[in-house]
C-alpha cells in the first residue's frame, strides 16, 4: 500500500486508478531508451555495437522485472479490499480500510468499509429488534401459560380442565422455543466476535470442568466417565471458554442419548498435527444417513433423550459453529440405531 500511496500524492495521478498503472508503464517502457542514453554519453571508450546490444537487452530485462513488481504494487488495495471482504463474509472481522484515497480503489475500499460498517449497524438493531419481539411473546407465552394453570387448578368441568391443559403444554413448549432463540441469538453474536488467538490449553482442567458440568447428570443415570488422555497441554487457537462449551455440550448430548449403567469415553489425543477429542457413548445412536442433519438449527432430527431429556435443537450447531471457525472440525458417526455413536472434534496444533 505504500507505493500505491506514494502515488497519489502526485496531483495527475490523485484521482485515477487507471492513469497509475499508465504511467508506471509508461515509465518501465521509456527505462531502457533512457538507460541507453547514458551509455551513449558516458560510455563512449567502451561503445561497441555488440556492447550496446548485450546492455539494452540488460536494461530492458531490469525495466521489465520492475515495471511488473510496480504493477503487482499497485493491485494492493484490490487484494486488501477482497481480503476484508472475505474475514468479514467468513468471520465477521470489522475491517480498518483506508477511506482517505479518491481514485476508484480507493473509493472501493472505503465503499467496503462503509458498507460493513453500516451491516453491523443493521444487524445490532435487527437483534435488538428480535430480543424485544421475542421479551413480548414471551412474557404473552407465560401470561396465557399462568391463566392455563390457574383454570387448571380451579378444576371445573373435565372438558375445560382438560383444554387448559392443553394449552399449558402448548405455551411452555413456546417458552422453551423462545428461550432456544434468544439463546442462539446471543451466541452466534459471541462467537463472531471471539479472535483466534494461541492459547496454552491444560487437558487436565478442561476435563476436570466437563466431569463437574456434567456430574449431576452422571450420577442421574449411574453413566462412567472413562478417559484416555494422552495429552497433558496442547497449544490451540481458540477461546478456552468456548472450547469448554463445545466439549460440554456434545458429552451432555452423549449423555442424553446414553442407557442407564453404561459408559462414556472420553479420548484426547494427538494425530497429523491436529488435536483430536474423541466422545464415544453406547446409547441410542443415530441412521448413517442422518449425519448432515444433527448438526442443523432447530433440526428435525431432535429426539428425546433416553431419559425423556428434552433437546432445544441448536447445541450441536452451534459446536459446529465454534470449531469451524477456529479452522477446526466436528463429525459424527454411527454404525446404527441403538449401536452408540462417536463425536470427533479436531483442531490444528500449534506446538
Amino acid at each position: 500500500m505504500q507505493f500505491y500511496s506514494q502515488l497519489s500524492k502526485i496531483s495527475f495521478l490523485k484521482k485515477r486508478y487507471a492513469f497509475k498503472f499508465l504511467f508506471v508503464a509508461f515509465v518501465g517502457i521509456h527505462l531502457p531508451l533512457i538507460g541507453l542514453v547514458f551509455f551513449v554519453l558516458f560510455g563512449k571508450e567502451h561503445f561497441t555495437a555488440e556492447s550496446a546490444i548485450y546492455f539494452i537487452l540488460v536494461v530492458t530485462l531490469l525495466a521489465t522485472s520492475i515495471t511488473l513488481w510496480a504493477l503487482k504494487l499497485l493491485i494492493k488495495p484490490i487484494e486488501l479490499a477482497s481480503k476484508a471482504l472475505q474475514k468479514y463474509r467468513k468471520k465477521r472481522i470489522i475491517p480498518q480500510l483506508p477511506t482517505n484515497f479518491q481514485d476508484e480503489a480507493g473509493l472501493l475500499l472505503a465503499n467496503i468499509q462503509s458498507a460493513v460498517i453500516e451491516n453491523e449497524r443493521f444487524i445490532d438493531d435487527k437483534q435488538d429488534l428480535v430480543y424485544l419481539l421475542s421479551h413480548d411473546l414471551r412474557a404473552f407465552a407465560a401470561n396465557a401459560k399462568t391463566l392455563a394453570t390457574l383454570i387448571v387448578d380451579e378444576k371445573g368441568s373435565a372438558e375445560v380442565t382438560e383444554f387448559a391443559h392443553l394449552i399449558e403444554v402448548s405455551m411452555t413448549h413456546q417458552l422453551e422455543l423462545i428461550g432456544s432463540f434468544i439463546k442462539l441469538i446471543h451466541a452466534e453474536e459471541e462467537v463472531s466476535k471471539k479472535s483466534k488467538k494461541l492459547t496454552s490449553v491444560s487437558i487436565e482442567s478442561l476435563v476436570a470442568q466437563i466431569q463437574l458440568e456434567m456430574e449431576a447428570k452422571l450420577k442421574s443415570k449411574n453413566i462412567t466417565f472413562q478417559q484416555n488422555i494422552k495429552l497433558l497441554s496442547v497449544k490451540l487457537k481458540i477461546d478456552v471458554d468456548l472450547l469448554t462449551r463445545v466439549l460440554v455440550n456434545v458429552v451432555a448430548n452423549a449423555l442424553k442419548f446414553s442407557f442407564e449403567n453404561s459408559h462414556i469415553e472420553f479420548s484426547v489425543f494427538e494425530s497429523n498435527q491436529r488435536i483430536i477429542f474423541e466422545i464415544k457413548d453406547y446409547g441410542i445412536g443415530f441412521d448413517p444417513d442422518k449425519v448432515p442433519e444433527l448438526f442443523q438449527k432447530f433440526t428435525s432430527r431432535s429426539r428425546t433423550g433416553t431419559a425423556g431429556e428434552h433437546s432445544t435443537g441448536i447445541g450441536l450447531y452451534l459446536c459446529k459453529k465454534i470449531v469451524e471457525k477456529f479452522d477446526g472440525e466436528i463429525s459424527a458417526v454411527s454404525v446404527g440405531v441403538n449401536k452408540g455413536a462417536t463425536f470427533t472434534i479436531s483442531l490444528p496444533s500449534f506446538d
